[in-house]
């Protein structure tokens, strides 16, 4: 059955994409359910695009497809990109909110032709699955990294590591223990959550327990990351002087405004920030505030499936809009350009993004809104957790 479907794959998409009349992109992300509001930033981010650079590459129309996946099920992941390819003959697949997700694409992307953008999952061995796989987000080895240095520069010798059991979790932890025993830290604990974890007074307590002086924390952004937060404070950990540290899913800026005074302090490393300070960034968020119709609703999917449509009409340029997606992908190996967050790099080996990861501290403006603040720069960061992938 496996090998029918894929060899109707090949067969369709050779046969009649070159005569599309429209050339489609296929988006897979949670559109409903708990992490909707990430799947709406893949489109503010894609109707961004599109406003400021126009529908269309050359004499070619771009018309982008949505698919709804509201939670983590490979199974039907696997089945939408399917009928993507098969019933509505996309060109290019893109989006994908969690890891196993878009692992669960990969094996069908040869055979189908088509190349697949990573507009968000974020474990760093997705690449290597497939020669056909590009990402424009980032990668929770190259955002936790360089948090360690922080942790470390702030005095803090013992730490406790406290993550979400899957890829992405997993990734997190590796990255920030190598990273923080290697400036002379130690983790003296390291706790693995269910996905589904939504009570954290457990956890707090043994974080308390550990007799460590900061928690690292990585869980995907979403309610849990805010019943997370909110459970450092009520269970009084920030008051007892047990510092946090994450990468900045912790405080995506959706979620700062239900946090308030919580957060102020809160350092977090990250890819993005919206209030990040250039010119790319102003044009971004005008049109992607305009397409989600709340700018409190921006985060950062929005900048991933951003720059993800530049991928791919960088793509369909290359190739003038024929299905080729060897060639596709080989014409953006090498890419740079300046993305809303900084200057970004498709890295040739690996096809992974080479970009800017910053030191953000939440912070309270003048008019009362919350916001992350860039206090310093880690400039041009690959992704350490390739090597480990291999």
């Amino acid at each position: 059955m496996k090998r029918f479907v894929l060899t109707a794959v090949a067969a369709i998409v050779m046969s009649t994409a070159a005569y599309a009349d429209a050339i489609k992109v296929g988006v897979v992300g949670p559109f409903s359910g708990p992490f909707a509001l990430q799947g709406k930033n893949f489109k503010a981010g894609i109707d961004a695009y599109m406003a400021i650079n126009g529908n269309k590459v050359g004499d070619n129309t771009v018309e982008v497809i949505y698919r709804d996946l509201p939670a983590a099920d490979p199974a039907k992941s696997k089945a939408l990109a399917q009928e993507l390819v098969v019933k509505e003959k996309v060109q290019y697949l893109a989006g994908f909110y969690f890891t196993p997700d878009a692992m669960a694409v990969t094996p069908i992307l040869q055979q189908a032709n088509t190349p697949l953008v990573i507009m968000n999952a974020a474990t760093s061995a997705i690449v290597t699955k497939s020669p056909l796989v590009v990402r424009t987000s980032f990668t929770t080895w190259q955002t936790s990294t360089p948090i360690a240095k922080v942790a470390h520069d702030a005095g803090v010798g013992k730490v406790i590591s406290v993550v979400s059991d899957y890829g992405p979790g997993v990734d997190a932890e590796n990255a920030f223990k190598a990273a923080f025993e290697k400036e002379g830290g130690q983790v003296v604990e390291a706790i693995r959550m269910p996905l589904s974890t939504n009570d954290f007074s457990p956890i707090m307590q043994r974080i308390k327990d550990s007799g460590a002086q900061g928690v690292f924390a990585f869980l995907p952004s979403g309610p849990t990351t805010l019943g997370f937060v909110k459970a450092y404070n009520e269970n009084g950990l920030k008051a007892a002087g047990i510092k946090f540290f994450a990468p900045g899913d912790l405080t995506q800026e959706s979620d700062l405004p239900a946090l308030g005074d919580a957060a102020l302090g809160i350092q977090t490393t990250f890819h993005y920030a919206v209030s990040h300070d250039s010119p790319e960034n102003k044009a971004f968020v005008e049109a992607a505030a305009k397409a989600i119709g709340n700018k409190a609703e921006l985060s950062f999917p929005a900048v991933g499936a951003y720059d993800g449509m530049h991928v791919i009409y960088k793509m369909i340029e290359a190739t003038g809009g024929k299905q080729d997606a060897a060639k596709a992908v080989e014409a953006v190996k090498g890419l740079t350009w300046v993305s809303p967050r900084g200057p970004v790099l498709i890295d040739p080996e690996s096809r992974h993004i080479t970009q800017n990861i910053y030191l953000r501290e939440v912070t309270k403006a003048d008019d009362g809104t919350y916001y992350n603040k860039e206090v310093q720069t880690f400039e041009k960061q690959g992704d350490p957790g390739l090597k480990a992938a291999k």
